[in-house]
């Protein structure tokens, strides 16, 4: 669920509207909600299972069944249609009580896809498959990827062949966050391959349990299992599924770039209410090998803290430039590419500060483990939805109104592009 950065203080006061409706939450979430045992954390990837996904569900479909859940979206859709002061209100009201969690499916279900899927499907699909989303019944993953164009999306080579009224769908997609958990997935596949990349490109909605999708849960370095392979052999996806005009994807796709690089991420949309607790994951490694006194490792720590919150000022800046109507995807990329950078950094101080302390620990001590684990994933920003490089290309071109990088397969029909690629030599 989306939360919104909080209006003034003085509008609770001055709207008798919005004060009854703290009230009328607050009676609700005492009857239908359990409150929390424990401050709100990050679970482990590995803590989400099917049994665990279909508890949160439940409570999904609880918040649905009593007007709490899309209370932005629009009621058409089976949302409640308010303004987001009533969306930040009933998420200040709920924070000590046990709400759903779906893990990354939350962030590319409520915060990426299906308002992307909203700006640009049919109200016909809409209104059948939001209020699925909104009770719990639909989870949406991103059918993104793939080995053949990793961060050049454009060149996606799954195909979709038109068969009546419905598409038949071949080719193989990668790094699909929790798609073994989802329902959904938005899928971009290639629709003409007579025009340049950009122009050939639509996408659908296809269900991760049809007939012809294969998912295959991929092991990491850390042992988890967080990304999935898919494989697509002739998916049959009816037309009805269509959530663009055929071969206007790649306006679909720019849309979802900002909702992906940090318009739409609910942790970037907080109030910047000062700079937060000292790094404390930083700071309790540093105690736990007793170098907290030590003048090298507090200078670390004083360094991870000011990008810290570098990272939440950025983040709420984007956020509010995209409620606003007033952000692009060059300017959405700022936030991704510093995530990209700092990630690394900030990992790789953990190493420093902990030393051979803080890569070793005893079995079953989950924390212990975890500045092992932030060290051998904290490159995963620097690649995900899109590498440095991609970014930085982003921000030349689309923010700052620099040329283009020299390409030679923007203008050409993609089936050259494809028969061309092997003797390119990089000169134009």
């Amino acid at each position: 669920m989306t939360v919104t950065e909080p209006p003034e203080q003085s509008d609770f006061a001055d709207d008798a509207d919005l004060l009854a409706y703290r009230r009328t939450a607050r009676v609700w979430l005492e009857a239908n909600l359990e409150k929390r045992v424990s401050p709100a954390h990050d679970h482990a990837v590995d803590y989400f299972t099917p049994d665990v996904m279909e508890a949160n569900r439940a409570l999904q479909r609880r918040l649905y069944e009593g007007g709490y859940a899309g209370i932005t979206w629009p009621t058409e859709y089976g949302g409640q249609g308010l303004s987001s002061t009533y969306e930040w209100a009933f998420f200040d009201e709920a924070a000590d009580y046990v709400l759903p969690e779906f893990g990354a499916l939350t962030i590319t279900t409520f915060h990426v896809c299906v308002p992307t899927i909203m700006a640009y499907a049919s109200p016909e699909f809409l209104r059948t498959f939001i209020p699925k989303v909104l009770a719990g019944e639909a989870l949406v993953c991103q059918f993104f990827s793939e080995p053949s164009s990793g961060s050049d999306l454009a060149g996606a080579r799954t195909r979709a062949t038109r068969d009546g009224d419905q598409w038949v769908l071949n080719g193989q997609k990668i790094w699909s966050t929790f798609a073994h958990l989802a329902d959904w997935g938005m899928c971009l596949a290639r629709t003409d391959w007579d025009v340049p990349k950009h122009r050939g490109l639509t996408w659908f909605l296809v269900s991760c349990h049809a007939p012809g999708v294969t998912i295959r849960p991929i092991k990491q370095v850390n042992e988890i299992a967080e990304f999935c392979e898919e494989f697509f052999d002739d998916v049959v996806v009816p037309d009805t599924d269509r959530i663009c005009e055929i071969n206007e994807g790649w306006t679909v796709t720019q849309t979802m770039f900002v909702m992906e690089r940090g318009a739409g991420r609910p942790e970037d949309a907080g109030t910047l209410d000062g700079p937060g607790s000292l790094a404390p994951d930083l700071l309790s490694l540093a105690r736990r090998v007793g170098r907290a006194d030590d003048p090298v490792v507090r200078q670390k720590l004083a360094r991870v803290h000011t990008n810290d919150f570098v990272a939440k000022a950025l983040g709420s800046r984007i956020a509010q430039l995209g409620r606003l109507g007033r952000l692009n995807p060059g300017v959405a990329s700022y936030v991704k590419l510093f995530r990209g950078t700092y990630s690394p950094i900030r990992a790789r101080i953990g190493v420093e500060i902990g030393g051979a302390t803080g890569l070793t620990w005893d079995i079953g001590d989950s924390d212990g483990a975890e500045t092992s684990l932030s060290y051998l994933r904290g490159r995963g920003a620097s690649i995900a939805g899109g590498t440095n490089e991609t970014q930085r290309n982003v921000i030349a071109e689309r923010a700052l109104g620099l040329p283009r990088e020299p390409s030679f397969d923007t203008r050409k029909p993609f089936n050259e592009v494809l028969r061309d690629a092997k003797n390119w030599t990089g000169q134009l």
